[in-house]
């Protein structure tokens, strides 16, 4: 695609923003980048170190309706006045992927669902790297696919998308694409309508041809009946904890075995990442590595010696017997249902924040299998105490990081966990959730 002498407007300054306009002006596009809100200082600099024309807090209409080509961060929803203008005029409006993807050469593994896909990201580029693959990280993690193919395209990408770059993406095209799951999330983006929720997921596999393959979770009934529906063009591999798959993979009574160029089986003790839902993640990652014909040793060794993202179920310390874990990204319902689900000791779980109206009644039953005493740990935990009143014995109020892990530590046992999966926002006593997960560790260090 040809940029001389046209007009980009780049809408939003963040990483993935500031790294369409390096690949933006080394292609000879009249870049102009407008940014609603303060832009990092960080990115201020790259930009002016592209001598490119840039304005924050604000939106000049006339010069970004003058574009022949808009790109825009996924964080701005349609409703925004800027986008409805934009789409009077029906100028032409995609992300930054697609942008990456006009210029790449690379061959690209892309990965969505509402849960896990970061960790199924991370693990793939983590057997690919192993494998001595040049592979770059890129999209919801790591670092901007328009910049590291202005940079030295690679010849592998692992791309992590959310439903909202997918929306902006139109010629783009997967040679491996990954459907982790789908359960409501971002529902006020979508007219609170799930189909269009499923069906900007489901752009996952547009493009794809029979030269492709389509990773999908078989266990889920969405994904399942939409795959009824639609019929893809590509060649299938799905994952399931339920039965057999070939081709494919699947885990059962402990074994993990994937079909895919031989068969490949080890025991799921040895996955470096524990519970249900890191198996599915485990399977997915591992189907992608073996259609790249990468060799079994090496899937094996780097699924039992991969380490997860901060603030992700991440183990701290095991003190007397006791074992901390910080799951501080879990801010939302489901994540903290992933959460408990894994753990497989009795355990002492810190939670709260602030709420998104959590419905907590979800977690009801795994509360009542696997938690022996709550610690709620944030400004105003009434709903937490209404919710699980009577299905736990003992619940606490916290309102530090030290003061939550002391709790923990006097009501766990030896053999016992203490969980912070907090199910919510941290902004009440905290910048983030990297500083919550960094103040429990900070304390659990402490003991």
């Amino acid at each position: 695609m040809n940029g001389q002498n046209k007009n980009m407007v780049i809408l939003g300054a963040g990483e993935s923003g500031v790294g369409a306009a390096v690949l933006a002006v080394q292609k000879g596009w009249n870049v102009f980048v407008s940014d609603f809100s303060v832009i990092k200082g960080v990115f201020q600099n790259e930009l002016n170190k592209l001598n490119v024309e840039w304005e924050q807090e604000k939106h000049s209409m006339e010069r970004i309706l003058s574009a022949d080509l808009i790109i825009k961060s996924p964080g701005i929803p349609e409703k925004t006045p800027v986008m409805k203008a934009i789409r009077e005029k029906g100028i032409k409006v995609i992300s930054e992927i697609e942008f990456g993807g006009y210029y790449s050469t690379g061959k690209t593994i892309c990965i969505t669902g509402s849960n896990g896909k970061t960790t199924t990201s991370m693990l793939t580029h983590h057997i690919l790297k192993k494998a001595g693959l040049d592979v770059g990280l890129a999209g919801n993690v790591g670092y901007s696919f328009a910049k590291q193919v202005a940079e030295g395209d690679h010849e592998w990408y692992v791309i992590e998308l959310s439903s909202f770059q997918l929306d902006d993406m139109h010629d783009f095209h997967a040679n491996i694409s990954v459907l982790t799951n789908i359960t409501p999330d971002h529902l006020d983006r979508y007219d609170y309508d799930m189909q269009n929720y499923v069906n900007s997921k489901f752009r996952i596999v547009q493009n794809q041809t029979n030269e492709d393959w389509f990773i999908y979770n078989a266990d889920d009934t969405l994904i399942s009946s939409e795959m009824k529906k639609r019929n893809p063009p590509v060649n299938l591999a799905p994952f399931s904890l339920k039965e057999e798959q070939n081709p494919g993979a699947y885990a059962i009574d402990k074994q993990l075995i994937i079909n895919i160029n031989q068969q490949f089986a080890m025991s799921i003790h040895e996955l470096a990442l524990k519970g249900k839902h890191n198996t599915q993640n485990a399977l997915a990652a591992g189907i992608a590595a073996r259609l790249v014909e990468i060799r079994k040793d090496i899937v094996r060794e780097s699924l039992e010696d991969f380490t997860n993202v901060e603030h992700r179920l991440e183990f701290v310390a095991k003190v007397n017997g006791i074992e901390f874990i910080n799951d501080s990204k879990a801010t939302n319902i489901n994540s903290a249902w992933f959460a408990l689900e894994s753990m497989e000791n009795p355990t002492v779980w810190i939670v709260g924040g602030v709420d998104k109206g959590n419905d907590y009644a979800e977690l009801t039953q795994l509360v009542r299998d696997k938690v022996k005493a709550i610690v709620c740990l944030g400004e105003d935990n009434h709903k937490i105490i209404e919710a699980f009143s009577g299905v736990v014995e003992t619940i606490v109020e916290a309102k530090s990081a030290m003061e939550a892990v002391a709790f923990g530590y006097r009501l766990a046992k030896k053999d016992e966990t203490v969980l912070l999966s907090p199910a919510c926002a941290s902004f009440d006593l905290f910048e983030n959730y990297e500083d919550r997960g960094n103040q429990f560790k900070q304390a659990v260090r402490m003991l």
